[in-house]
């Protein structure tokens, strides 16, 4: 049982289709979407391309069995993701030349200079203290290369031979009459099923069974430089899918920043956030920060400097590096104050008279209250409590508990039937 079927559905074919099956859904898909017969619509662009990717993978077996394994995910991390591109697929599967729509649609395939297989694209996740120091990374991927064993061709030297019946272009030219007129169209060589050539079964290379290309590993060296940020791209050109007739394509991969737990980043710049406790935030103190490069940073906090909630604090060329550059960005600190549930000894008693006048000589005067009562006003003294979140969270379900209630009778039902006794 496959585990993606997205493939198989957009050929419209089963799981199981044999090759020709597979041959034949694409020749009919691709003729009837191509863009020169749809130049007005859009999705049919769309649906050729998908078409012809969906063939490219099915249609080679080593790529297939990749798919119905570990579906796309697999094809990416085995390389699959490269190819030709749609247009390049048709001309090789049509037999290339001026294309089978050459004299029917228009202008026929559209020359863009040298052929060359798709770029096979990767994300590689790299770690902030990597970025910060630089590294080399060693990425192995899987890729098509021509095969050795027949050097691209498929089968024995001078087995593969170029069909006779459509002259290598894989296509046909018929007339058929109809009426009065007479019509001339394009249809698939049937005799070599619009390959171009042909190559007796026996004489198939027994390496890569007549597809030209085999599999292979190869590991690549990504240097990550110093200060890249997320989105570089670090491209292997020739390094990609190698197909007959074909320029190598290339290899890219893209970088993407992992999170960091301590630190983060925007451009050349770090952000760190710092716990004090209120004694240090007013009578000075250290801190100590690990960077990413397994230095730690010590900070002094002056003694009446004063560090509010929330406030930041910079150190000035203690950020990135910056990406070619000889320089760094800076290192920003927000301060969080932790203050202390109360003031006084340890078993939690009030300040005394003496520590209230200590702190009073430190620290600045109290501000008076703007809202104070008038003269002849009455006046309720208050103390404040702690919040109890569970009781609070009851009142906002629904006010007081009747659990005290008889027999679900209203409050003030007794007094009711004893007043009228």
């Amino acid at each position: 049982m496959v585990k993606d079927q997205k493939f198989y559905d957009i050929l419209g074919v089963s799981p199981d289709a044999t090759e020709a099956q597979l041959k034949s859904a694409y020749k009919k898909g691709a003729l009837k979407h191509h863009p020169d017969k749809n130049a007005h619509n859009p999705d049919a662009a769309e649906k050729f391309k998908d078409l012809s990717h969906a063939y490219e993978v099915l249609s080679d077996p080593e790529k297939r069995q990749l798919y119905d394994q570990f579906g796309e995910e697999g094809l990416e991390q085995g390389g699959g993701g490269g190819g030709m591109a749609a247009e390049d697929l048709f001309a090789q599967f049509f037999g290339g030349g001026g294309g089978p729509f050459g004299g029917m649609f228009g202008g026929g395939m559209r020359e863009q200079g040298p052929k060359k297989a798709r770029t096979i694209s990767h994300v590689h996740k790299v770690s902030l203290e990597d970025i910060y120091k630089g590294k080399v990374s060693k990425l192995a991927l899987q890729k098509s290369v021509i095969c050795p064993k027949c050097d691209g061709r498929g089968g024995k030297e001078g087995a593969v031979k170029k069909c006779a019946g459509c002259d290598g272009r894989g296509m046909k030219h018929m007339m058929r009459q109809m009426g009065p007129m007479i019509q001339r169209f394009q249809t698939v060589c049937p005799d070599c099923q619009g390959e171009g050539e042909i190559i007796r079964d026996r004489d198939r290379c027994k390496q890569c069974n007549g597809k030209k290309t085999i599999i292979e590993r190869k590991v690549l060296h990504v240097h990550v430089d110093r200060g890249v940020k997320s989105g570089h791209r670090i491209e292997f050109r020739g390094e990609g899918d190698q197909l007959p007739g074909v320029e190598p394509g290339d290899v890219v991969f893209e970088i993407e920043q992992k999170p960091h737990p301590r630190f983060q980043r925007k451009d050349d710049d770090l952000f760190y956030h710092a716990e004090i406790d209120l004694l240090t935030a007013l009578a000075g103190g250290k801190i100590h920060i690990e960077h990413l490069d397994d230095r730690w940073l010590t900070v002094d906090i002056i003694p009446g400097e004063c560090i509010s909630p929330g406030e930041v604090k910079v150190i000035r060329g203690q950020g990135m590096p910056s990406y070619r550059h000889h320089d760094y960005g800076n290192l920003y600190i927000q301060f969080d104050v932790k203050f202390p549930e109360r003031l006084g000894g340890e078993d939690g008693a009030a300040l005394t008279e003496e520590q209230i006048k200590a702190l009073e000589s430190v620290l600045p005067p109290r501000i008076a209250s703007t809202t104070a009562p008038p003269p002849d006003a009455m006046i309720d003294d208050f103390t404040l409590e702690a919040v109890d979140p569970t009781r609070e969270s009851g009142r906002a379900r629904g006010g007081a508990s009747m659990e005290d209630d008889d027999d679900d009778m209203h409050p003030g039902a007794e007094r009711v039937q004893c007043a009228s006794q």
